[in-house]
């Protein structure tokens, strides 16, 4: 495997191999870039330069914007150019910058130095149900212990339109939502939501996209798929339970969404291929494919306003997922809907089958039924104003570590509370 110039650690999640994109602002000027140690390679000043030498881009200036969706349209085989001449420009063997100080100082800019931005204009969001096992203990929960799944959760991905405009940048702080409420008897009330949840989920970009009316194949799937980030399924529960028949969520999901800055490639994530649940049964014909998972560690972290660092209460992968996220594009454009470059779609909620490694505070805390017990010595069931997430994730394989930084926020009080 080729390594950099810049001898980066074992273990460090920027590695040469990884080349995670991103939008980040310095001195005032925002540039699109790649993260590489703890640097971040500027692709829009390689590119006024004359320095991004790739023919799959036939002259087009991809890097001169402020999100990058304008590269995302140019489709695989650019995509993978564009790649490959980064990495070795970016090898130890390469001396056109491994020799070039002056240009280095130019265009390695530390990470400590920027702001992240939101990577990508995100013009349509759609969040699937794609765990079994979150499927599983929300229908024991709330339906029926001993037959939990709806009779068509094995026939399709489900999924619901979500709210694209709502979906921020990690360290974008959140506001306690405000809906109806339905407690017990009484008349339903409008108030801050009191059950405040999140949920480990990760969120596959769009690349290239499909027209009206021309449905994706399922073989034809992945090559449609840019690259992936984490997400922060932020839910008010109770304003969720109130009003989501018969048409699903609406206010208790669509007033945020925390996703990570850097967009890790598909092209990267190919070395931590599993396969994924056998499903059964069989999938109809345009879903029918071989399930293929990500190993993806996924770490949920809990910060109040008395700790001084965050705690683990959640440690699962995206392994576990039932439906992929081939078999959830085929599935979303089967009767003609069209996908852009930057659309977001969420897995859905990524549990695993143990208690210690289910994806959502409901799920963890059984529906308050069990408190979380903090190093604090305080207890959560459901997330406090001041409280702060934070979502973080490692591929690992052998030597390879991919890093896909972090998804963080933190809650607001409501309004007028």
């Amino acid at each position: 495997m080729q390594s950099s110039f810049l001898n980066i650690p074992n273990g460090h999640p920027f590695p040469l191999y990884n080349l995670p994109y991103g939008v980040f602002e310095h001195k005032g000027k925002t540039s699109i870039g790649v993260a590489i140690d703890d640097y971040v390679l500027n692709l829009t000043l390689l590119e006024e330069k004359g320095l991004l030498k790739v023919e799959a881009l036939a002259g087009k200036k991809v890097f001169n914007q402020i999100t990058l969706n304008a590269f995302l349209a140019t489709g695989k085989p650019c995509w993978n150019a564009v790649r490959q001449f980064l990495m070795n420009l970016l090898d130890s063997n390469t001396s056109d910058l491994r020799d070039n100080a002056a240009l280095q100082a130019e265009l390695l800019i530390p990470q400590s130095e920027i702001v992240m931005k939101m990577p990508v204009h995100v013009g349509g969001y759609t969040d699937f149900y794609s765990s079994i096992e979150h499927a599983t203990n929300i229908g024991k929960l709330f339906r029926d212990p001993v037959n939990p799944l709806l009779p068509n959760w094995r026939h399709i991905p489900v999924g619901y339109d979500g709210r694209a405009s709502a979906i921020v940048v990690s360290g974008t702080k959140i506001k306690r939502p405000k809906g109806q409420l339905k407690i017990g008897d009484d008349a339903p009330i409008c108030a801050p939501t009191r059950q405040f949840d999140t949920e480990i989920e990760l969120g596959f970009i769009i690349g290239t996209g499909n027209d009206l009316g021309t449905p994706v194949s399922i073989n034809a799937a992945a090559d449609h798929v840019f690259g992936v980030v984490m997400l922060l399924d932020w839910s008010a529960r109770d304003i969720q339970r109130w009003e989501y028949v018969p048409l699903g969520p609406f206010l208790g999901k669509n007033f945020g969404t925390t996703i990570s800055p850097w967009v890790v490639t598909m092209e990267a994530l190919q070395p931590f291929c599993v396969a994924g649940p056998e499903q059964n049964p069989k999938p109809l014909l345009y879903l029918e494919k071989q399930n293929i998972n990500f190993d993806i560690d996924l770490h949920l972290q809990i910060k109040t306003s008395k700790m001084d660092a965050y705690q683990e209460i959640s440690h699962t992968n995206y392994k576990y997922m039932y439906w992929d996220i081939a078999q959830q594009v085929a599935h979303h454009t089967v009767n003609g809907c069209n996908l852009q470059p930057g659309d977001i779609l969420g897995t859905g909620t990524i549990s695993g089958p143990t208690p210690d490694s289910y994806g959502s505070l409901i799920e963890l805390t059984w529906n308050g039924a069990n408190a979380i017990h903090l190093n604090s010595g305080e207890e959560r069931v459901y997330l406090a104003d001041n409280d702060s997430m934070q979502l973080v994730a490692m591929a690992t394989k052998g030597d390879l570590c991919i890093g896909f930084g972090s998804a963080e926020a933190t809650v607001l009080p409501a309004i007028d509370s």
